[in-house]
């Protein structure tokens, strides 16, 4: 029983599922991470300038190829981490982020700041925001939105503690030194943490049905669909896509679906209702002209 309540208390609920060092190592992580990754750059970024002769330009490119290695990469990690778990991909990308900073630090000219930041990317795919989601998602599922808050608040204070621990190291060091200072902090704290942290046993993915568009695609290949203006074409085709099986019986039979009642007599005055989904009707015929006498 103390050791369920010792759980309950770190994670907030009783689940023996949820590790409960789990939480306390991606806050500090991602504090860690986010700031010596990400916000050192910009406090540091005048230093390296003055003292390489590089342009701004030329290296918050080289910082920007970073993001870009990072959007790319987030695919495949994101992919490994659904079958493996956190552990090995966080724990390398923590390796690989200490790598990456001692490139930068001692890089000679632009191609080597340029690799080692790309080399960053990867190691921000694979530590930031994104697996430790991935991984509170499924350790606290389904009740993991306090989790996922309580580590997004732990990584909005990564500017406010590195942005000023950063400047002062650069006052008394060069930005080369600062970011081997920086490195080291880096692998000293979330090399073993998560390493230790994200060892439990991770749980199968839940199961959920497949989402699948055949009845909407039949719809928009039936002619009267095909044959109606092309504003409302388009408009038709959003809508059929959120809810065709309501109205796959009234395309196939060559009308519209039916416009759909409107707002009940509980929802309040004041609130403007959302515009039905639905196609318009086909314009009436003009009526007949009248007989002359």
């Amino acid at each position: 029983m103390t050791n369920l309540d010792a759980r309950g208390a770190a994670t907030g609920t009783g689940d023996r599922s949820r590790p409960r060092a789990v939480l306390p190592a991606l806050c500090a992580t991602q504090i860690i991470s986010w700031g010596i990754v990400y916000y050192a750059f910009p406090v540091l970024n005048p230093q390296i300038t003055t003292a390489t002769g590089w342009s701004t330009g030329a290296t918050t490119a080289a910082f920007s190829l970073g993001l870009v290695v990072s959007a790319l990469a987030g695919i495949r990690v994101g992919r490994i981490i659904d079958r493996r778990g956190p552990r090995a991909v966080m724990t390398a990308g923590s390796v690989c982020g200490t790598v990456s900073l001692l490139i930068v630090a001692t890089a000679p000219n632009l191609p080597v700041f340029f690799a080692g930041w790309a080399l960053a990317g990867l190691a921000m795919a694979a530590t930031f925001y994104q697996p430790a989601f991935a991984a509170i998602t499924r350790w606290w599922a389904p009740d993991h939105v306090r989790a996922l808050t309580i580590v997004t608040l732990a990584g909005g204070l990564a500017s406010t503690v590195f942005a000023p621990l950063t400047a002062a190291l650069a006052e008394h060091l060069t930005w080369r030194h600062t970011y081997l200072v920086l490195a080291a902090i880096l692998a000293a704290v979330t090399i073993p943490a998560r390493t230790l942290a994200l060892r439990a046993p991770w749980p199968d993915a839940p199961n959920s049905p497949a989402h699948t568009t055949e009845g909407a695609t039949e719809v928009e290949r039936s002619r009267p669909f095909l044959l109606l203006p092309p504003p409302s074409l388009s408009r038709a085709s959003r809508c059929t896509r959120l809810s065709w099986p309501s109205s796959r019986s009234s395309w196939n039979a060559g009308t519209p679906p039916a416009k759909p009642p409107g707002p009940s007599a509980s929802a309040a005055p004041d609130k403007p209702s959302a515009e039905p989904c639905t196609p318009p009707s086909p314009a009436a015929p003009p009526p007949p002209p009248a007989p002359r006498p």
